[in-house]
């Protein structure tokens, strides 16, 4: 079972990944506002509903990704002691946050050579949200939403790992609903604000505050698993 508290880390794991978020995503956010029809773009108020979907359709994905493999951790709890597939899975996910957290923080990038692995799977989808360019209702908007959150991301591979040991298809899916409600503040400010907050995101002290934080979360993770 996943404890209250794990929920609360997942939220707090994608509001401090969110500078990666920025960087990663800063050009899909711009080319999906820059989808919207011209008469739209020069309000905030007009935007919101399309920044809405966009960012509900990739949490949406987040979910779906999350509910397999909470399904999949399930399983390999049949195939062993629940307790010892619990701590196993556990562990992996801690070393996956400390990955993450050196790569947040600019010390390590092996993870960039995971997000490739991802490559293959993007390469099929992404024709499919050129079609729906430009977008005209918010709902078009959460449908490219839905295609954007299977982009390779580091960041989502790291809390998939962890969505794993939930051992359930409904928990699995309650963590990837954190984490992506995790990562809605930073993302929706930039499709809003853009420049600025992009530029925010790329200071190195900004990144290495967020890395060492998502670090403090691995280690705590680990320590539980052993």
């Amino acid at each position: 079972m996943v404890e209250p508290m794990s929920y609360l880390t997942a939220f707090v794991v994608g509001l401090s990944g969110g500078v990666h978020c920025i960087g990663m995503c800063g050009g899909i956010i711009g080319a999906l506002t820059f989808g919207l029809p011209e008469k739209l773009r020069g309000s905030l108020v007009d935007t919101l509903p399309y920044q809405l979907g966009y960012n509900l359709g990739r949490i949406s994905s987040y979910v779906i990704a999350g509910g397999i493999m909470g399904g999949l951790g399930m399983l390999l709890a049949e195939l062993v002691p629940v307790y010892l597939a619990q701590r196993v899975l556990l562990g992996v996910a801690g070393l996956f946050m400390l990955f993450l957290g050196l790569y947040l923080g600019g010390w390590w990038l092996g993870l960039a050579r995971i997000e490739a692995l991802g490559g293959a799977l993007w390469r099929r989808i992404e024709p499919i949200a050129r079609h729906l360019l430009p977008v005209h209702t918010p709902g078009q908007a959460w449908v490219l939403g839905l295609i954007w959150g299977w982009i390779p991301c580091g960041l989502v591979y790291s809390t998939l790992a962890w969505s794993v040991s939930a051992g359930s298809v409904l928990e699995g899916a309650g963590l990837m609903l954190a984490f992506g409600l995790g990562t809605l503040p930073n993302l929706f400010a930039m499709g809003l604000l853009g420049s600025g907050i992009a530029r925010w995101a790329k200071d190195i002290r900004v990144r290495r505050a967020a890395g060492l934080m998502v670090i403090g979360f691995g280690l705590v993770t680990v320590w539980r698993a052993l």
